[in-house]
């Protein structure tokens, strides 16, 4: 069992909660680790020490003295962009490069196009990934290559906006991806950099960033990455939940009451992501005679007040509404928030919300968060960073 896959319970005061409480400044020494842990001394010095070895945590002085022996301050180590990022998208991709805390070193957007292929678009982006890490001052030049030693680079998460085999990183059964079925994407990674490479969801890294950026706290969580396609991540007690095959949260064909019933790519009919997509809307406004070539002509329209563009957004966002009100009903999470590019548009957010609390029990809406993420555009590659910080904490 991972740390990703263990119960919230045995992880207090695993060695990843203890790394992220240095990182967050809820804890500056062993002493406080063993505080909040619950853990005796002994077996937080003997994480922290292993913690250490690996590079992960740094001793960074003596703090103040209660009555006694100073103690040694803890830190994460900040001094070197030492996780790659990559958080693809149909249109663009953001690249980072972060430390061991989740900090943003370096990040930069690029133009994409999802139908050159797998081999042409990853390829690009890894040569970019260590270009920012390379230019990093305090990274040493490691842009590929592994180890432990600080400013060295330690693995590299990637999100795909479409269905991931976690267990494999395999590409499975993508609507809007020629030519990407089947590909494993963590093999051909894996021949290009010589660290760990982990391969997911987009809506998943969205989910597990925005979770660890804003509410860390809580433990029952739904994030819905809605723009040109929807999709959403999970947070059940803590962790992200991806179920059986990975494929928990994808609420983009789940069906929904529409007429007509416009046609997915998955070949059904009346999909939530035909119906209120990014690039639904796109057609829906095409169809109305409305000239508008893409989903930032849409959101220009709905910020001018265009009636069309409105009214689609509004049914738009009953029709996420009706979705996620059987979601609140079923897994009582504590927070729905939404990100993306649609997440801005306020009829489609307020029409969703209305939907919510007039589909679900009131027992599951009483103390419901409803907002958007608020981590801004870095929210993705901070959760693939996050992925690889887990996964490096695990094999410490």
């Amino acid at each position: 069992m991972t740390i990703d896959d263990a119960p919230r319970d045995a992880l207090r005061g695993g060695p990843r909660e203890l790394l992220r409480w240095v990182a967050t400044g809820a804890a500056v020494s062993r002493a406080d680790l063993s505080r909040l842990s619950g853990l005796s001394p002994s077996t937080v010095s003997q994480r922290v020490e292993a913690l250490i070895s690996q590079g992960l945590l740094e001793e960074a002085g003596a703090g103040r003295s209660r009555g006694g022996r100073r103690p040694r301050q803890l830190a994460v180590p900040t001094g070197g962009a030492v996780v790659g990022a990559i958080d693809l998208g149909a249109h663009h991709a953001r690249v980072g490069a972060l430390d061991l805390s989740g900090r943003v070193v370096q990040a930069r957007t690029l133009p994409v196009r999802i139908e050159d292929g797998p081999e042409a678009v990853l390829g690009a982006l890894l040569a970019e990934v260590a270009t920012l890490v390379g230019s990093d001052p305090a990274a040493g030049g490691g842009a590929v290559a592994g180890g432990s030693a600080p400013g060295a680079l330690r693995g590299v998460g990637i999100g795909i906006p479409g269905p991931v085999q976690h267990s494999t990183g395999r590409i499975v059964s993508p609507s809007r991806m020629p030519g990407w079925n089947g590909f494993d994407v963590a093999a051909f990674c894996a021949g290009r950099v010589d660290v760990p490479v982990i391969v997911d969801n987009d809506a998943n890294l969205m989910a597990l960033g925005a979770h660890r950026t804003a509410h860390p706290e809580l433990d029952h969580a739904v994030y819905i990455k809605a723009g040109t396609g929807i999709g959403s991540g999970v947070i059940s007690s803590g962790r992200l939940h991806r179920g059986a095959q990975g494929s928990a949260g994808d609420i983009s064909h789940c069906r929904v009451v529409a007429d007509p019933a416009p046609p997915c790519t998955c070949g059904n009919a009346g999909c939530l992501e035909a119906v209120a997509s990014g690039a639904a809307l796109v057609t829906a406004l095409r169809e109305q005679g409305v000239p508008v070539s893409d989903l930032t002509g849409v959101i220009r329209l709905i910020d001018d007040g265009d009636r069309q563009a409105t009214a689609l957004a509004r049914q738009a966002g009953r029709a996420v509404g009706e979705i996620l009100a059987v979601v609140v009903n079923f897994f009582n999470p504590q927070v729905v928030a939404i990100g993306g590019r649609l997440a801005d548009c306020e009829p489609l957010l307020a029409s969703m919300r209305a939907t919510l609390y007039e589909r679900c029990l009131p027992l599951a809406t009483q103390t419901l968060l409803i907002e958007r993420v608020a981590a801004g555009q870095d929210v993705g590659i901070t959760g693939a960073a996050h992925l690889v910080i887990d996964h490096v904490v695990a094999a410490a």
